[in-house]
């Protein structure tokens, strides 16, 4: 009884961890053999499979799992390996072999291996298996369009300007969403669209810079472009103009273009006399030197500021105040 039990016993074992396969047909019928002098037990190699990993992406570079199978022989016995899969190829034989699994859609895979010890008279096999799970390609990351950005070309001061975007290229799958800003001025038309029109009053001699940022990505898909506004082109301008008054009155004009010139140290005043038709000789002298007397000794303004120019007979005797900023053409007489 206790010799049919210690049988029982190693039939287990024998299902747990492989097959032992006798060469004869009673011998096959008991796992034991009764000798003389005891029992010979014919076992198994332990055998255990592992991977690198149990995950693999399908898009990955190299789709390839490392297995490992490391089986010990209790007899001795040298160890053969065989391997299979459902799916993808074994590449290598031994105990370390590739598990390819390149191209496979995703889901799980099974990789075995059988080991065969002994020889045979006595050969017994241990089986092992490990799935592995193929998952799908991560989405693509979004990809910003080129936006290339026309500025305007026809600029003129306090005049609107025009800028355009065009784009190509990007994620196909993503409705572009126009973002225009301005460093200076006002959008008056267009923002959302791919163009937009900037009011540029009072923006003389500034840059206009238009940036269109890209919405819908989770990248900064922005370009922008600037604009430099023209300065405009001073000129010089009649100050005041009067006839022969008197003293007094005729101070309290030059007062005025003294400020002014005060105001702007750049500037030059030009005096243009005009003979009348009845002028005697020396009028235009004389007042001509009267108004630059005046400002040089009692506005303290510089004489070199000054500039008398004689002009074109009228009527009567004309005195013409003229401020020529720096820059500008002179007046004529």
């Amino acid at each position: 009884m206790r010799s049919q039990s210690r049988i029982v016993g190693y039939m287990v074992v024998a299902v747990l961890a492989g097959v032992c396969l006798l060469p004869n047909q009673a011998a096959a019928q008991q796992v034991s053999i009764e000798k003389t002098k005891g029992t010979t037990v014919y076992t198994p190699a332990t055998l255990t499979l592992t991977a690198d990993t149990s995950t693999i992406n399908s898009c990955a570079e190299v789709p390839v799992v490392h297995l490992i199978a490391r089986a010990t022989s209790p007899d001795g016995n040298p160890i053969r390996y065989r391997w299979s899969t459902n799916n993808g190829h074994i590449n290598g034989d031994g105990a370390s072999v590739n598990w390819d699994l390149a191209g496979l859609a995703p889901g799980y895979y099974k990789a075995s291996v059988e080991t065969i010890t002994g020889t045979s008279d006595n050969e017994c096999q241990a089986f092992s298996s490990t799935n592995v799970l193929v998952t799908p390609c991560p989405p693509a990351p979004p990809v910003c369009p080129t936006v290339s950005i026309s500025c305007p070309t026809d600029i003129a001061i306090d005049r609107p300007l025009t800028f355009s975007a065009n784009l190509s290229g990007g994620s196909g799958s993503i409705a572009p969403i126009y973002n225009w800003t301005v460093s200076a001025g006002t959008i008056i038309d267009g923002q959302g669209t791919s163009s937009i029109k900037i009011d540029t009053a009072g923006l003389a001699g500034q840059t206009v810079r238009a940036t269109l940022s890209m919405g819908g990505y989770t990248l900064d898909c922005s370009a922008s472009c600037a604009v430099q506004m023209p300065v405009p082109i001073p000129s010089s301008r009649k100050f005041d103009e009067f006839p022969a008054i008197s003293r007094n009155d005729e101070k309290a004009r030059l007062d005025n273009l003294a400020v002014e010139l005060q105001n702007d140290p750049t500037a030059t005043a030009y005096v243009i006399v005009h003979p009348g038709r009845n002028s005697k000789s020396g009028d235009v002298q004389r007042h001509t030197s009267r108004v630059v007397d005046y400002l040089v000794n009692t506005r303290a303004i510089d004489s070199k500021r000054i500039v008398t120019l004689v002009g074109a007979t009228q009527e009567e005797l004309m005195v013409e105040l003229w401020l020529r900023p720096q820059g500008a053409t002179p007046p004529r007489p």
